[in-house]
């Protein structure tokens, strides 16, 4: 089918949260993407946000299959989304999925053509979640080019991951709601203080992870000095639920050290005693996220056997006085 004969998806604007209809038609719309990719295609903060009724911090765009187009095999007749999580500080996140049933019938460049309609392009990333090569030609079209590389990296069938014993002095407990929320904030803004997104957790963004269904404090460990209870570190582990053919899986899913116990050997105890907790709970593939810069990092997970797995792209404007679609 070439380009002119493509069939024109009308796409629906929507400020703020959406209505429970539409995200659940958002939530089938990742589903399908994610058993047909094995990547989930919206991140874990756009979720947040899509539950949040702010109505200035989110922008979605929807293109919902005309009848003539649908495809009777598929449970919804959303084709595809945009969501555009706006600016707290200057720099909005796009993330884009199409509907298996549905690509390279022009979905992905209406919704973009829209975004370019709706936002400031230079002030833009966009996240392809699995490097897909489609996203990157598309990311092409528009003008952006990769600035960012998020590898998952992957421990999966090995035994009982050994040593990682604590420092002298430092003591590991689970984490306590109604207790450690403050505590945690100020020692995860010190440990991220340079990363984008980690390093500005707000208290609305961690009480929503913590009523999220799968939040378990006994797997949220803290390490803290014994002779004044001080936070030192922390390794926060997650299960995915399995789904359809993907069975469930751990995640080393926030682990730091403040800036004061660095050099001491917490970050490699703290991996430990996370993968070890998850291992115990049953957990036979553990996998984690990690900048591919962040070289220290990296090296440390390969000596505990992580390989990488997959990798996160992000796009900007190569020049954002010129970003958008390239007419042809």
């Amino acid at each position: 089918m070439s380009e002119q004969t493509l069939p024109v998806w009308p796409v629906m604007t929507i400020k703020g949260a959406p209505d429970p209809e539409v995200l659940a038609d958002l939530r089938a719309l990742a589903d399908a993407a994610a058993e047909a990719d094995g990547n989930p295609p919206l991140s874990e903060q756009t979720w947040v946000q899509l539950r949040s009724p702010g109505p200035d911090d989110l922008l979605v765009l929807a293109s919902y299959a005309a009848e003539e187009h649908s495809d009777p095999a598929t449970a919804s007749s959303l084709a595809g989304a945009a969501v555009v999580v706006l600016p707290r500080g200057g720099t909005g996140v796009l993330e884009l999925v199409v509907h298996p049933a549905y690509r390279n019938q022009g979905v992905a460049t209406g919704l973009l053509d829209e975004v370019c309609r709706h936002t400031e392009l230079p002030n833009l990333r966009a996240w392809s979640h699995g490097g897909h090569a489609g996203a990157a030609a598309l990311a092409a079209g528009f003008g952006f080019v990769p600035v960012r590389e998020l590898w998952r990296m992957r421990l999966a069938h090995v035994p009982q991951v050994a040593g990682g014993e604590l420092p002298a002095g430092v003591a590991l407990r689970a984490f306590v709601p109604g207790q450690d929320e403050e505590a945690w904030l100020k020692a995860n803004a010190a440990a991220f203080a340079h990363h984008p997104e980690q390093g500005s957790m707000t208290m609305a963004d961690l009480q929503a992870r913590m009523a999220e269904p799968w939040f378990d404090p006994a797997g949220f460990l803290l390490a803290v000095r014994e002779e004044d209870g001080e936070l030192l570190g922390f390794h926060w582990t997650k299960v995915h639920p399995g789904t359809g053919a993907h069975p469930s899986i751990g995640e080393v899913y926030v682990l730091g050290v403040t800036p004061q116990a660095q050099g001491m050997g917490l970050g490699r105890a703290l991996t430990v005693a996370g993968i070890k907790h998850l291992q115990a709970a049953g957990q036979s593939a553990i996998m984690l996220y990690v900048d591919a810069d962040n070289e220290a990092a990296v090296a440390l997970y390969r000596r505990l056997g992580f390989t990488r797995w997959d990798t996160d792209v992000m796009y900007a404007p190569a020049d954002p006085a010129a970003a958008g679609r390239a007419d042809h």
